[in-house]
């Protein structure tokens, strides 16, 4: 190997050694923060949010099964539906601790689905509010935090346009 070789070979991986220590010194836990990201607009709220606040619009379509984050969330529903990817549609970030919040899909009435990962790695999963086909999950005791949300429809590839909104 001629020297001008050995040397940017060596310059390589003395960087490449630099970078394992600095990611080791970081941590794991500060990955996440630096790696979270969504395909639409993210909700940032604290507890008397407006109703503006509370609001992000996407679309559905894809083919992500939802049932690949959990068959069944921590409650025991089923996790069904499909997304654009692993990625979550949007990021809901609780600045302060909620008692009650809930996540309402409206669609105009088409058959949506919801599924939330909270910061603690708990699933919630929703599929039709009553009637409605429009999905949406209710949750208590809600700690502050980031969590990560999917708005899936329930036939795979099915695109529809939609409102994501949080109510106290």
């Amino acid at each position: 190997m001629n020297t001008t070789l050995r040397l940017t070979f060596n310059k390589i991986a003395q960087h490449a050694r630099a970078i394992a220590a600095a990611t080791v010194l970081l941590g794991v836990g500060a990955l996440p923060a630096l790696a979270q990201s969504a395909n639409f607009d993210s909700i940032a709220i604290a507890p008397g949010f407006s109703a503006a606040a509370g609001a992000a619009q996407g679309y559905t379509g894809g083919s992500f099964s939802l049932s690949s984050l959990a068959n069944r969330d921590s409650s025991g529903n089923l996790c069904l539906g499909f997304s654009a990817s692993s990625t979550p549609d949007h990021l809901l970030v609780l600045e302060q601790n909620f008692g009650s919040l809930t996540l309402q899909v409206d669609s105009g009435g088409n058959d949506t689905t919801l599924a939330i990962q909270g910061p603690d790695g708990r699933i919630l999963c929703g599929d039709d509010t009553g009637r409605n086909k429009d999905a949406s999950i209710q949750a208590g005791g809600l700690s502050a935090g980031t969590y990560r949300v999917w708005v899936g429809s329930f036939d795979s590839g099915a695109r529809y346009n939609y409102t994501l909104r949080a109510q106290q």
